[in-house]
């Protein structure tokens, strides 16, 4: 009898595990649901706040202040891509940086027109969009145009270091001109290259461009009162740890008195990955 009692226990017990189960199962899916309610809802109230705005022509798109900002951020990303290509070779996406920093900018620029009763076209998503689409485009040169790789590896300097040196071999040290020229038919191939691309994948097959699609919400979410207020956050957050970074490569610098000296050749992996140049990691 109690053998037979323990194994109806046992039932009971499966039977109520594979309810709560079930009913756990349930409860995650329906907030599964709501939540994918409330993103639609979220993405439907942003578009109805521009619903009733038209669209600025190319002329008012295509702004003095707008190249301004792009001409600074360019500057500053190149920097950025430079030390990435010629350090660690891998280079992030800037997209959502660049339209960060160019919205903060020129928010910041207009709200003391406003003030000062000087401004005349308020700041709008499409001259976000331009702002964000030239510092992109400026910091992919740098990196596509081969300045930390192939440009520096056809010179006479590099030549010379090649175990095959022996005095007939072929280079070609960087030079303004040609490499002007060159920058041209790498930009305008890429562009060229683009359009087909863009009518097979996006028009005719309808496929999801994740960093342009996400580029889209995070521009028109900083043209609403609670993006400005978040791109404000983001930004100061972006500040400090970019002054921390900038410190600390400061700090590097100022104790280095030649090569392989100072906290940047600390050996952080070890003597023996020192050998093979595995110094310390540098955040910036």
């Amino acid at each position: 009898m109690d053998h037979k009692r323990d194994e109806e226990n046992g039932l009971d017990g499966n039977y109520n595990s594979e309810v709560e189960t079930e009913h756990m199962k349930k409860m995650e899916k329906e907030n599964q649901e709501e939540k994918e309610e409330e993103e639609e809802e979220e993405e439907m109230s942003v578009e109805r706040i521009f619903e009733g705005k038209e669209v600025p022509s190319w002329r008012e798109q295509l702004t003095v202040r707008a190249f301004v900002v792009s001409f600074v951020l360019s500057v500053l990303f190149t920097f950025i891509v430079m030390k990435l290509n010629l350090t660690t070779g891998i280079i992030p996406s800037l997209n959502v940086s660049a339209g960060l920093l160019g919205f903060f900018f020129v928010s910041v620029w207009t709200k003391f027109l406003d003030k000062s009763g000087l401004l005349k076209q308020p700041f709008t998503r499409q001259e976000n969009t331009v702002i964000q689409t030239c510092v992109v485009a400026s910091s992919g040169i740098a990196f596509s145009g081969g300045f930390g790789s192939y440009l520096f590896g056809m010179s006479q300097a590099i030549a010379k270091q090649s175990e095959n040196a022996g005095g007939n071999e072929e280079y070609k040290n960087p030079a303004v001109a040609w490499m002007i020229g060159f920058l041209f038919v790498v930009s305008f191939l890429g562009l060229f290259s683009v359009v087909p691309l863009r009518k097979i994948m996006i028009v005719d097959f309808k496929l999801t461009y994740p960093s342009g699609t996400a580029t889209a919400h995070l521009i028109n979410s900083f043209h609403t009162p609670q993006g400005a207020k978040l791109a404000k956050k983001q930004v100061r957050v972006l500040g400090k740890y970019f002054s921390f970074s900038f410190l600390w490569g400061f700090f590097q610098w100022f104790f280095a008195a030649g090569d392989n000296c100072g906290f940047a050749g600390f050996p952080t992996f070890g003597l023996k990955a020192y050998k093979y140049k595995y110094a310390s990691v540098a955040p910036f």
